[in-house]
């Protein structure tokens, strides 16, 4: 056995006479008799030329092997998927989704448990292939570095995917025509990066920033840029200095660090996919995380960030004036961040922002304390009879604080977006989309196309629009996700008829349902619980394990 404890895990791949067989088929890779005395470092890549989010993570990954190479280590590149939510949405597609998640998790785990790599880097781009590496590597636990793919440049006349989307109910209302809807079809979308604004992608990358499992200005680099090449290089280096100090993923992701990531994703007026995805990556590292604990950190933040889909500007803008790192210095220095967390550079988050620049002056997108976009969270977690284990939603105050109106009840995605185009839903309207949850999809499709065709038919400020299922990073609007219990489970929002009144209150934190708990009751018994929708295959194992939303919507919760 090795004496060299960065070679824990490839050790028992490689040494000793009895293993000739496996160096037999690693010479053919390209393995000489130096590498196998090298520490194996796994580059995990999820490259696809399917969406512009990942078509130039090849790339990166082949500079991330350079680096963990030049650092003394031995480098072995492998793929997982990535889906495309962008290209998915408002289909039966976007099922798949949540899914992608759970499966690049399992693949990262099951290549570097198999193969032995002592460390790893994984490179992500679209936005669950951010909490599915993650949580790949927590479950390994084995000294590792995340690196995210970097954001997309803007569009002609500023605009991004989410301009594309909303396009669309724009026609529908009249104000855009098929040719000017193809133009920006044709150029919303310039190359290749995550989407542009504070969406699920971008946030999920500060997240990890903040958490301390990236390095320094690894969330705000553009996707094809001579920072993110080297940030790439680095991060495969860092891997070998965190095998000599066999720092690992359980000493950095701490409940304190968790902490630091949510207070990060306020600060940014992240996407409301962050509660969920935190909640999973705090489940598989074995960190106490719930709901209550972002109402309690919400408090105390604000939103500083004037960024898309509620602001005005892109990450891209955000990297040209300093990214994250100011905003976190600025956190710190307000007593809002723990300094003292461990990163993957091997220095405290403390130390890592000390030489840290302060934005230029004249800057607006990031507001001062005095001058917040919001004095406290915009990530606003419900409960009441509509949902007893919570929701969350995505409440900036520009749609309002308050919303009374009469419920319209939709059993899926494709009949409300239906009913919003053709003018069916009218001002104070509360649409319900329900049996779209994590069991009853199953996968919890993001409703980025009906909250877009409400907008672009100039009704966010008149209706509002509930669910089991959750949303993209780039809706806004007067939103409630994450209903929990959810329809499929026999949660309240199944027993919601068409007329009913629903009051959400994202002051007092409430969302109820104005009827009588004995006409609730006598609903409730003549509920049935309907069949999966699948019963082979991806969906419907995920739909068997998964639990709920108020969880993470993990697969693999102990028994």
């Amino acid at each position: 056995m090795t004496q060299d404890k960065r070679r824990r895990h490839s050790s028992t791949v490689v040494d000793g006479v009895g293993k000739s067989a496996s160096r037999a088929m690693l010479r053919a890779v390209g393995f000489t008799d130096e590498d196998f005395r090298k520490p194996q470092v796994g580059i995990a890549s999820t490259w696809s030329n399917l969406t512009p989010c990942n078509m130039h993570i090849n790339g990166l990954a082949e500079e991330a092997a350079a680096g963990a190479d030049g650092a003394g280590g031995k480098s072995l590149i492998f793929n997982t998927i990535t889906v495309s939510d962008g290209i998915a949405n408002g289909t039966e597609g976007m099922k798949y989704s949540l899914v992608s998640r759970e499966v690049i998790a399992d693949s990262i785990e099951t290549v570097a448990g198999c193969e032995g790599f002592d460390g790893l880097v994984a490179i992500g781009g679209c936005d669950k292939n951010m909490p599915g590496c993650m949580m790949g590597l927590a479950r390994l636990d084995r000294p590792s570095v995340f690196v995210y793919g970097g954001t997309i440049l803007p569009g002609d006349n500023h605009t991004d995917i989410i301009s594309v989307f909303e396009a669309v109910g724009a026609h529908a209302r009249g104000d855009l025509d098929l040719i000017e809807v193809k133009q920006i079809e044709e150029t919303a979308i310039p190359g290749p990066g995550s989407c542009g604004g504070m969406y699920t992608a971008n946030t999920m990358a500060s997240a990890i920033e903040a958490m301390g499992m990236s390095l320094p200005g690894s969330s705000a680099q553009n996707a094809v840029s001579d920072t993110k090449t080297a940030d790439c290089r680095a991060a495969g280096a860092a891997v070998l200095a965190l095998l000599e100090r066999d720092i690992k993923p359980s000493d950095i992701m701490t409940r304190e660090a968790f902490e630091n990531a949510i207070t990060v994703v306020i600060a940014l007026g992240g996407s409301t996919n962050a509660v969920l995805h935190l909640l999973a990556m705090a489940s598989t590292i074995g960190v106490r995380l719930d709901l209550e604990d972002f109402v309690e950190i919400g408090k105390r933040v604000p939103v500083l960030a004037d960024l898309r889909p509620s602001g005005h500007y892109m990450m891209s803008e955000l990297v040209a004036i300093g990214g994250i790192q100011p905003l976190m210095k600025m956190l710190l220095e307000r007593g809002l961040l723990h300094g003292d967390c461990l990163t993957v550079t091997g220095q405290t988050l403390a130390q890592n922002l000390a030489g840290v620049e302060a934005y230029p002056e004249g800057q607006d997108i990031i507001h001062a304390f005095d001058n917040p976009i919001k004095a406290d969270s915009h990530l606003r977690i419900l409960y009441g009879n509509l949902a007893p284990t919570g929701a969350v939603a995505k409440i900036t105050g520009k749609e309002g604080t308050h919303f009374t109106g009469r419920a319209r009840v939709f059993h899926s995605e494709e009949e409300a977006q239906a009913r919003i185009l053709d003018g069916t839903v009218v001002a104070g309207d509360v649409l319900v989309i329900r049996y779209e949850g994590p069991k009853g999809g199953p996968g919890m499709r993001e409703m980025l196309s009906p909250t877009s065709a409400i907008m672009g038919k100039g009704l966010g400020n008149d209706v509002a629009l509930i669910t089991d299922g959750r949303f993209s990073g780039g809706s806004h609007g007067f939103v409630v996700g994450h209903i929990t219990p959810e329809a499929a489970e026999g949660g309240p929002i199944a027993l919601v008829e068409d007329g009913d009144t629903i009051t959400i209150d994202a002051v007092s934190n409430r969302i109820e349902l104005d009827v009588p708990e004995a006409e609730l009751n006598r609903r409730r018994q003549q509920w049935l619980q309907p069949p999966l929708r699948v019963q082979r295959g991806v969906l419907a194992k995920y739909a068997r394990a998964v639990g709920s939303a108020s969880q993470g919507a993990v697969t693999d919760l102990p028994e």
